[in-house]
């Protein structure tokens, strides 16, 4: 073997190593972000993905794997604490120079607040705080839709610097196993001075006899379960690709590309979606906690009420009380479980009703983590809601 050969093949192995060891280091919260996430890279690189999609948000406790992704981590990608309020400190500790997005901060998208009754009228999907110009919704109308003017995509580099009101955020008591020494920071997000008492935990919901006061729990400002919304999604792929090329720009072109292209799926997704909901858009369902209202809003249906407030708290006798009579009364037709759930307690609410039940899922817990697994998502979950009637 010559020297020459031998010199060619170590040069291109050393090129190839330098070239992958400019890939992005990056590091998502939960399977449907790493899903988006995993679009625009796909090619360049992989992102790591912190919470299984079958783990609870509010219950995770970070695992040192987990703790490795975000000290190696150029750019996370995260919903915000309003979903992981535990999350922040991690953030703030662990990481170094990341670039930091929450993806809730975000521009161009509608925030939606808890629905806080158990019981909902026809499309009152909350208050819509902070981003009052987008009440049109038109539902694909996709406002980057090319990525010339995306220069300037800092939105909000979440650096966590200068929101000082946060140190106590109990937030479930946390363990983070094998973290005691991480401090896990103090993170501090500028915008929301009232949450100190978020106490995320308790997701047992096996019988519920004994838990009048855990409608108590309080929740973040706003519902994150905000990916439910394909329209969201859309513009969080031009938010994910701007941020990648901020930080990769060699590769920019194939982080938009990708993004216009997952995008066009989505439009295609949004399509799809309409047609399986078609037959059922009058119906009447229950969920069983209040998630679902940006995928409501998107598609034009409504939920009659929510077993639950929300994903970290219990409901009480009274609010299952309240449930079960207005499926009575108006003889509400579908009262959907979750499999991270015991079925158990809409059980109790159908008994002896005409109603049907069927498992939705808002985070693809039997789904394979990757780029397909958004639309799956998405798509499972409009089929299994037309199934229940």
């Amino acid at each position: 073997m010559s020297n020459k050969f031998l010199s060619t093949t170590s040069a291109f192995l050393l090129s190839t190593s330098m070239l992958v060891a400019d890939v992005p280091k990056v590091t998502v919260d939960i399977a449907p972000v790493h899903s988006l996430v995993s679009k625009v890279m796909n090619g360049v690189g992989k992102p790591d993905l912190i919470i299984p999609a079958g783990a609870s948000p509010h219950e995770y406790q970070l695992k040192p794997s987990n703790a490795k992704s975000l000290q190696n981590a150029d750019i996370v990608f995260w919903i915000g604490e309003d979903l992981t309020p535990w999350l922040e400190k991690g953030l703030s500790s662990l990481t170094q120079d990341a670039s930091i997005t929450s993806l809730l901060g975000v521009d161009g998208i509608k925030l939606l607040s808890f629905r806080e009754g158990a019981l909902f009228e026809a499309h009152d999907h909350g208050d819509h705080d902070d981003h009052d110009d987008h009440d049109d919704h038109d539902h694909g109308k996709e406002k980057h839709d090319d990525h010339d003017d995306h220069d300037d995509h800092d939105h909000g580099k979440e650096k966590h610097d200068d929101h000082d009101d946060h140190d106590d955020h109990d937030h479930g008591k946390e363990k983070h196993d094998d973290h005691d020494d991480h401090d896990h920071g103090k993170e501090k997000h500028d915008d929301h001075d009232d949450h100190d008492d978020h106490d995320h935990g308790k997701k047992k919901h096996d019988d519920h006899d004994d838990h009048d006061d855990h409608e108590g729990h309080a929740h973040g400002e706003h519902d994150p379960h905000a990916w439910l919304s394909p329209q969201i999604a859309k513009v969080w792929l031009n938010v994910i690709a701007a941020k990648l090329s901020e930080v990769d720009p060699d590769n920019a072109a194939k982080y938009f590309s990708n993004a216009k292209s997952a995008r066009d799926n989505v439009d295609s997704l949004v399509s799809e979606v309409n047609s399986i909901l078609d037959p059922m858009r009058d119906k009447k369902f229950v969920v069983f906690h209040d998630a679902y209202q940006y995928f409501e809003r998107d598609f034009g249906i409504s939920a009659s009420g929510a077993i639950s407030l929300g994903d970290a708290s219990d409901p009480s006798p009274s609010r299952l009380a309240e449930i079960r009579k207005r499926v009575v009364d108006e003889a509400v037709e579908c009262v959907l479980a979750e499999p991270q759930y015991n079925q158990g307690t809409v059980k109790a609410v159908i008994e002896g009703t005409k109603a049907n039940t069927t498992v939705i899922d808002p985070l693809g817990v039997n789904l394979e983590a990757g780029p397909s697994l958004y639309e799956n998502l998405i798509r499972n979950l409009a089929t299994n809601l037309a199934k229940c009637f």
